[in-house]
C-alpha cells in the first residue's frame, strides 16, 4: 500500500502466484520445445513428418515468445485509487492548471457532426473552471461545410438531414443568439474556448494522418493558449464523468508523484455491450488488464484517447529538453494576449501550414511521432524510452464511453491498421525487444513487444488450423502423450475471468 492524500495504490494479491506460475509454465514450454527438437532430429524420416514437426516447432516458438511478453504484464501489477474530493485542499480551484482538449475526426460519414458536437459539449461540461478549458476540434472532412456556416452565420437547410437535427438547430435561430454565446452563460460565468481547426493539405507535403493532425493542434494551441495540460480525445469517446480532470490532477498536482510523470491514461470503455461481450468488442485485455500490469513498472502505453499529457512531455525527455523553432511554441511560454488578436491568428495559421514541418524536428523529436499507422502506440513508446513515466487511472465509473465498430468491414479495417502499424514499429530500428529493453528495461521492452508483434500470432493460428489434421492422417504424434488439459485451460480462462469477463464470454 502506498500513495498520499490524493491517491493510493496497492499491489495485486496474486502477483506472487503469477511469478511462481510463470516459472512452472516456462519449464513446461521448454519441455515441449525439447520434444519438438528431438522429434525433428530423430523421428522425422519423411518429408511430411519433417515438415509437420518443423511447422509445430515454429508455431510453438512464436507462441512461447508471445506468452513471455504476456507474462511481463503479470509480474508487478498495481491498483490505484484517487480522491478528487481532497484536491482543493491541496490546490485552490483558482490555481487549477489550464487545459487544452484536442478532438480529432476525419470521416464526416462515419463520424457524424452531431456526435462530434456531443463529445465537445460533454468535455466542456467538466467540473472545472470553464475559463481554463479550451477545446480544439480538427474536423478535416467538414472543412467546406464549416466555412459556409461561418460565412452565412447559420446552418443551411441542406446540411440538416433529420427532424431531430432540425429541432436542435431551430432553438439557435433566435435574434441575438450569436452574440450572447460569445461571453457568458446564464449564470454569468465565462464559457470554455471552442476553436475549429482545419489543416492546410498539399499533395506535395505528407500530412501524416492523425499524428499530423495532433501536431498541428499542438502548435496552434501553443500559440493561442499553451495550456500545460493536453487531453487527446477521439470524437466518438464522450465524457461520462465530470470529475475526470480532477482525477488526473490527483497525480499531476501531487508533489509526491515522480517528477518524470508524462501522462495519465484512462481506459477506453464502450456502451451498448452486454455483460458477456461474446464478440470481444471491449478489448478488456488491451485497455484494462495490460495497463494495470505496466502501471507497476514505468506506466501504461498511450492508447490514443482519454489521455492527459503534460505539454512538456512533447518537447524532449525529462532531463534533455528539445526547443521548438519559435519561442511561442515553447511549453513554458505564457500567452499574455487574447487569441482573437490578429497577430495571434496569423501565427496560428502559419504554424498550421502544410509546409511548416519541413526541415524541423516535428514527428521525430517533438510532438506526436511519425513513422507508424498507430501513432498512439509509437508516441507513448518513444516518450517512455526518453524517460517519461505514466499512470493508469481506472475509476469504477468509466471516465469515457465510446462506440465500437458495428460492421465487419469496420472491424477488419481497424484490426488491419493496428496490425500493420504495430509491425512497422516492431520491424524498425526501434524494435522493443532491443531498443525498448535498453531504454526501459527488459520487462517493459517485452510489454511493448507484445503489441508490436501481435500480428505474428496469425502464423501459429494458421498452422494449427491445418497441420493437426495432416498429422492425424499420417499417424504422427504432435504432443507428448501426457499433456495436462487443466493447465492448458486455466492458462486462458483464469486471466479472462480475473479481468472482468464471464464464463459465457470465455466459451
Amino acid at each position: 500500500m502506498g500513495g498520499g492524500h490524493l491517491h493510493t495504490y496497492k499491489h495485486v494479491p496474486c502477483t506472487h502466484f503469477n511469478r511462481v506460475f510463470a516459472i512452472i509454465y516456462t519449464c513446461a514450454i521448454l519441455s515441449l520445445l525439447h520434444h519438438h527438437f528431438l522429434t525433428l532430429l530423430r523421428h522425422s524420416t519423411t518429408v511430411v513428418s519433417a515438415t509437420i514437426t518443423a511447422s509445430f516447432l515454429i508455431s510453438d516458438l512464436i507462441l512461447a515468445f508471445m506468452w513471455a511478453t504476456t507474462t511481463s504484464f503479470r509480474l508487478r501489477p498495481i491498483l490505484r485509487e484517487t480522491y478528487p474530493e481532497n484536491l482543493e485542499e491541496v490546490v485552490d480551484r483558482t490555481d487549477f492548471p489550464a487545459m487544452d482538449i484536442f478532438i480529432c475526426t476525419a470521416d464526416p460519414y462515419k463520424e457524424p457532426p452531431m456526435n462530434v458536437t456531443n463529445t465537445a459539449l460533454s468535455l466542456m461540461a467538466y467540473d472545472y473552471p470553464p475559463e481554463k478549458i479550451s477545446v480544439y476540434v480538427i474536423y478535416e472532412g467538414m472543412k467546406i461545410r464549416v466555412e459556409n456556416v461561418v460565412e452565412r452565420g447559420e446552418v443551411s437547410p441542406e446540411y440538416i438531414t433529420t427532424e431531430l437535427q432540425r429541432q436542435a438547430f431551430n432553438k439557435y435561430r433566435t435574434p441575438g443568439f450569436s452574440q450572447s454565446v460569445k461571453e457568458k452563460d446564464k449564470m454569468g460565468n465565462s464559457m470554455p474556448n471552442l476553436v475549429y481547426v482545419s489543416r492546410e493539405k498539399n499533395k506535395n507535403s505528407p500530412h501524416h494522418f492523425k499524428a499530423g493532425a495532433l501536431n498541428s493542434l499542438l502548435r496552434v494551441s501553443g500559440v493561442m493558449t499553451n495550456a500545460p495540460i493536453v487531453l487527446t480525445q477521439d470524437c466518438d469517446m464522450y465524457s461520462n464523468d465530470p470529475q475526470t480532470p480532477k482525477r488526473a490532477l490527483c497525480y499531476i498536482c501531487d508533489p509526491l508523484v515522480r517528477p518524470e510523470l508524462g501522462y495519465v491514461q484512462f481506459p477506453q470503455r464502450y456502451h451498448g455491450l452486454n455483460k458477456d461481450d461474446i464478440y470481444g468488442g471491449e478489448f478488456l485485455r488491451l485497455f484494462v488488464a495490460n495497463p494495470v500490469g505496466t502501471d507497476g513498472l514505468q506506466g501504461p502505453s498511450y492508447v490514443g484517447s482519454g489521455c492527459f499529457f503534460l505539454r512538456r512531455a512533447f518537447f524532449g525527455g525529462p532531463t534533455s529538453k528539445v526547443s521548438p523553432e519559435i519561442q511561442e511554441l515553447r511549453p513554458d511560454h505564457v500567452v499574455e494576449t487574447s487569441f482573437t488578436m490578429q497577430p495571434i491568428m496569423e501565427l496560428a495559421h502559419y504554424v498550421a501550414g502544410c509546409n511548416y514541418e519541413n526541415n524541423t524536428k516535428w514527428g521525430s523529436q517533438l510532438g506526436f511521432q511519425y513513422g507508424s499507422l498507430v501513432e498512439d502506440y509509437f508516441t507513448g513508446y518513444r516518450l517512455q524510452c526518453e524517460g517519461w513515466e505514466s499512470v493508469f487511472c481506472h475509476p469504477s465509473r468509466p471516465a469515457f464511453l465510446g462506440d465500437i465498430p458495428i460492421s465487419l468491414i469496420d472491424a477488419i479495417s481497424q484490426t488491419r491498421r493496428w496490425a500493420i502499424g504495430l509491425l512497422e514499429v516492431g520491424l524498425s530500428k526501434y524494435v522493443p525487444v532491443i531498443y525498448g529493453s535498453r531504454s526501459m528495461g527488459p520487462i517493459m521492452g517485452f510489454c511493448y513487444a507484445h503489441y508490436a508483434f501481435w500480428a505474428i500470432l496469425s502464423i501459429p493460428i494458421t498452422l494449427y488450423s491445418f497441420i493437426p489434421q495432416i498429422a492425424l492422417l499420417n499417424g504422427l504424434y504432435i504432443f507428448p502423450k501426457h499433456t495436462c488439459k487443466i493447465v492448458m485451460t486455466s492458462s486462458y480462462s483464469v486471466p479472462l475471468l480475473k479481468d472482468g469477463g464471464t464464463i459465457k464470454g470465455y466459451g
